[in-house]
């Protein structure tokens, strides 16, 4: 799979003399048209691709699938493909690393517009987090918005954005 691109959270220096804790995760580009499946968290107030970590020992596109199931209540999810490896290192919150390695592995993917339910965890309902169809440019300017403008946004909005305008530049036709 292709590398997209590498981020470093602007508290990070070095990565030089630092633990660092990798995670894996997946995240699901389904488009219709010009709308794209995203999940809106009112918390942070912002959108972002539906996705999450992989289970240990899970594969990667079994992993994309079950997240995109829980999250949004996708159905039919099919014609799965790679799209690219985005990085980014940022600070880990816990005294037993310095740094995370958040690896995200994103995916194109087809799904049927109508959604079923969701089975979203506690953090992610409290967060007031919800699936939504949106055109990927309002939710462009959305998250650019909520960046240039809010102190609720959470370190995961520039991925998120970043591949939003990829995803826009390559894939909307």
């Amino acid at each position: 799979m292709r590398h997209i691109h590498t981020s470093t959270h602007f508290e990070i220096d070095s990565l030089d003399n630092k633990s660092i804790f990798q995670r894996k995760a997946t995240r699901a580009i389904a488009l219709r048209d010009e709308q794209i499946l995203m999940l809106y968290t009112e918390r942070y107030h912002d959108y972002s691709l539906p996705g999450g970590g992989i289970d240990k020992g899970e594969d990667i596109v079994d992993g994309l699938i079950r997240e995109l199931k829980e999250e949004t209540g996708a159905k039919n999810i099919s014609n799965v493909e790679a799209f690219g490896i985005y990085e980014e290192y940022r600070p880990w919150y816990k005294p037993d690393f310095d740094i995370q390695h958040m690896i995200s592995y994103c995916f194109t993917c087809t799904v049927d517009k109508e959604l079923g339910e969701t089975t979203l965890e506690h953090y992610e309902l409290s967060n007031g987090m919800k699936p939504v169809w949106i055109d990927i440019n309002e939710a462009i300017a959305h998250n650019e918005e909520t960046i240039a403008k809010s102190d609720k946004k959470g370190m995961s909005i520039e991925r998120e954005t970043f591949l939003l305008k990829l995803i826009n530049k390559e894939l909307i036709i």
